[in-house]
């Protein structure tokens, strides 16, 4: 039976998909400005990058969680 260790490392698209959920965190702070330079295509751009950045954070789940300290 082989036992693997959880070093606890993460992956390049948990990493990736962080970045992108600060994107669309900032999208909110300028809405406003935002949505009166592109009208609605603002909020779609919002949802696209909330919705690619959880996927990518939640690609990098794995089975079990990680060990306690």
């Amino acid at each position: 039976m082989e036992i693997q260790v959880n070093t606890g490392k993460r992956s390049q698209n948990f990493w990736i998909g962080n970045g992108i959920l600060v994107i669309a965190m900032l999208t909110l702070f300028f809405m406003g400005p935002l949505s009166e330079a592109w009208g609605i295509w603002a909020a779609v751009l919002w949802m696209v990058l909330a919705a690619v950045g959880m996927a990518l954070v939640m690609s990098d789940k794995s089975g079990e969680p990680p060990s306690p300290d």
